[in-house]
């Protein structure tokens, strides 16, 4: 049987009660609390909360439990949301000539291991028509000319902004993103950079790193900001390499490395485990 939760997240500046005032908010409306996490930055003084609350166990539709919690937010200053996830995200993929991640994806979705609908794959070259398309979802094709870009990132965000997408991932789009759609997706769209930032930023990092004689080549999932591949975090990892290994060895190691790092940033973002301050973030996976 499935179940369906309100996520409620919580960040604010930390004082002592604010567990007990949320958890008692929660029990008195029948709440059933079936996940709990929180974290307390002692340098920033910052709290951080994340619960999961049985929908069936609560007697109010969520816009009343919106409205009925909105005063103990006023009062501690939270920044907050109450996501209901029978409303499932709407997510546009964007691609450019490398496949593996968006094939991860699709796969994983296809699976049932993302709770999302894809809506819409937007590349720069025709190469993943028929891929994207044998799955069923749309494939928009948006040709980036390097003398006209604005022309093309218009045509981006029109497309994606029609598609109602809640989430963007960058799933090995190889153009650099406007800083209007930067801003206009802040903390929505996800980036893949196959490097152990921040080492190696920028264009051809395998080959940056081979040449620096790296010990350990990794990936990194991240929100897009104006500044490149310098947004706040949400995941990586690592494989070992040495010597022997060839640029294009490892490309092919790194391949897997991504594939998993970006499944796994997806999936806590579409699960509301990703809370961003500043240029950090707290994630309870």
């Amino acid at each position: 049987m499935s179940h369906f939760y309100y996520r409620l997240v919580v960040s604010c500046p930390d004082r002592l009660g604010i567990v007990a005032r949320v958890s008692n908010f929660i029990a008195g409306h029948g709440g059933s609390i079936t996940e709990a996490s929180q974290h307390s930055d002692l340098e920033a003084g910052r709290f951080f909360m994340r619960y999961e609350i049985l929908a069936d166990s609560v007697g109010v539709p969520p816009e009343a439990l919106r409205e009925a919690f909105a005063p103990i937010a006023a009062e501690f200053e939270m920044t907050w949301a109450l996501i209901d996830t029978r409303q499932r995200r709407r997510v546009v993929l964007m691609v450019s000539r490398e496949s593996h991640c968006l094939v991860d994806l699709l796969y994983r979705w296809t699976a049932g291991e993302l709770d999302c609908d894809i809506v819409g794959v937007i590349s720069n070259h025709q190469d993943m028509r028929g891929l994207v398309e044998w799955h069923g979802v749309p494939y928009h094709h948006v040709p980036v000319n390097a003398d006209d870009k604005p022309t093309a990132f218009a045509d981006v965000q029109r497309r994606v902004e029609e598609a109602r997408a809640d989430c963007v991932v960058l799933a090995r789009y190889m153009q650099i993103m406007p800083p209007q759609l930067c801003a206009r997706f802040q903390g929505r769209m996800l980036n893949i950079h196959h490097s152990f930032l921040p080492s190696f930023a920028g264009a051809r990092p395998y080959h940056q790193a081979h040449q620096r004689g790296v010990k350990l080549i990794g990936a990194t999932c991240h929100y897009v900001t104006e500044e490149l591949d310098a947004g706040p975090i949400i995941e990586q990892d690592i494989h070992r390499v040495s010597h022997c290994h060839t640029p294009d060895d490892l490309v092919r190691v790194g391949r897997d490395v991504e594939k998993a790092v970006l499944a796994r940033g997806l999936r806590w973002h579409l699960e509301d485990r990703v809370l961003i301050h500043g240029n950090k973030t707290v994630v309870f996976a």
